[in-house]
């Protein structure tokens, strides 16, 4: 009863706090979700250049977001206002975030080339500034409690923020670019990011008028080379940034095939709202029973482990839907999501605690270099999955807008389900050797307790 009453008594995040963290990821996937599943195509049978040009962009463009991101995250660990370290940056980026993302979907009148260079350009900008904005913002998990447990609620709250985010994408985009545009894509999509560009401004500030920052980091002198050489050293940090890679390299490639694979291999690309949507209410399903996944199984690592084995299986079952085969398609999606999804609120649930492992092993804290290093792998995974889509395409021979051959057809489906899957395989691989429990994480939160009302 008493451990009862403790537990209660040191609960610090209530409701509105944990919708206002959960909101900024609608705001980012407003974004992410937009480009993740319908840029490819926008580029290739709006804008008018080839999936390999589109894969060489993706894979240069994020390479240098993915960069950039540990130089964010050094920068705001060392930010210092009286709103705290991470929270300001998401409200200076509300605005370079909101323009940028309606250039990239202008279609100016220009030759080939020159439509490289402006998708060059402003896709390159339009991902710094979202760098400029997510970072922070996902460091911020790190310091609003210094609980693992609570701490693993408010990553539940925020994929059910990104989820949402996803829904309004999937279940709305195609619509407002045909309702924008009027058959005219080119004055669609930018009509319709403009939509979701305003939405993700205000969903942003609301972000950061209602979170607080908690945790606070012990005073050390300030060294960049320390925090690097640090975090190489934090070996679940490591290995959490391999599984991050390697996931958002098969969910790249997956999402990167699938508008083509319902415009081209099932006849209808609007038929790909209603799946995605399907797949994404799940998804909320599958983030809100995080927490309870975890206790049922008892292991972070071992429920990250049988989400992605439950996940591949649904892929290798998709192939072996026909063109019209919407009940397989829709029974894999649905038990394909609920893991799916589960693994991403668990996963960053798990790099707080690989910051918490690393002020215990060193002494030292870097939250934003942390979750900015972090992102970097993740961003590289999805850099590397998006050019793996393009590529891939351009090797099987498709050709936007006419019919496509068998051989074309067989590879977007292998896309949408046997190559994913053998690359989640390979996160299993490499989740072995995560070296975090909970009888160790519950450790290292007492011991840390104990330094700082020691020091105070």
């Amino acid at each position: 009863m008493g451990e009862t009453i403790g537990a209660a008594q040191e609960k610090l995040v209530f409701l509105k706090e944990k919708i206002g963290y959960a909101v900024g990821d609608t705001a980012s996937c407003l974004y992410w979700q937009t480009f993740s599943m319908f840029l490819m195509i926008f580029y290739t049978d709006t804008f008018g250049i080839s999936p390999a040009v589109v894969g060489t962009m993706f894979l240069l463009s994020r390479f240098w977001d993915a960069a950039i991101d540990p130089v964010m995250g050094v920068i705001a660990d060392r930010t210092e206002t009286k709103y705290g370290k991470f929270r300001p940056w998401i409200l200076w980026g509300i605005v370079p975030f909101t323009v940028s993302g309606i250039v990239l979907f202008i279609t100016p009148d220009f030759g080939e080339t020159g439509k490289i260079i402006y998708a060059y350009v402003t896709y390159t900008v339009v991902m710094m500034v979202y760098t400029m904005v997510n970072v922070p913002y996902g460091a911020l998990l790190g310091v609003i409690s210094p609980h693992s447990d609570e701490r693993t609620q408010l990553a539940s709250y925020r994929f059910i923020g990104a989820f949402t985010g996803n829904i309004i994408v999937q279940g709305t985009l195609l619509y407002l670019v045909k309702y924008f545009g009027n058959g005219n894509d080119r004055i669609g999509y930018p009509l319709a990011m403009t939509v979701f560009a305003v939405a993700a401004g205000a969903l942003f500030f609301f972000t950061f008028a209602s979170t607080k920052e908690r945790v606070k980091p012990p005073r050390e002198r300030s060294s960049i080379g320390r925090d690097i050489k640090d975090l190489l050293k934090n070996r679940p940090w490591l290995v959490l940034c391999s599984m991050g890679l390697m996931t958002l390299i098969y969910v790249s490639i997956k999402n990167g095939a699938m508008l083509y694979y319902f415009k081209y291999y099932v006849g209808n690309q609007e038929a790909a709202a209603p799946f995605m949507v399907t797949g994404t209410v799940f998804s909320i399903l599958g983030a809100l029973s995080t927490p309870y996944f975890v206790r049922l199984i008892g292991s972070k690592k071992t429920t990250f482990i049988v989400f992605t084995l439950v996940s591949a299986a649904s892929m290798v079952a998709f192939y072996f839907a026909g063109p019209q085969d919407f009940v397989l398609m829709y029974a894999t999606q649905i038990i394909g999501s609920i893991p799916g999804a589960a693994m991403f609120p668990l996963i960053w649930s798990m790099y707080a605690d690989t910051a918490d492992y690393g002020e215990w092993k060193f002494g030292r804290r870097a939250t934003g270099l942390v979750f900015s290093a972090a992102t970097f792998s993740q961003k590289m995974g999805w850099a590397v999955g998006g050019a793996l889509a393009g590529f891939v395409l351009t090797m099987i021979g498709f050709v936007a807008n006419i019919a496509q051959d068998e051989a074309t057809l067989s590879g977007i489906r292998h896309m949408m389900s046997t190559i994913p899957a053998a690359v989640a395989m390979l996160v299993i691989a490499l989740s072995l050797f995560y070296n975090l429990n909970a009888k160790l994480e519950r450790q290292i939160g007492r011991e840390l307790q104990a330094r700082k009302g020691a020091a105070s």
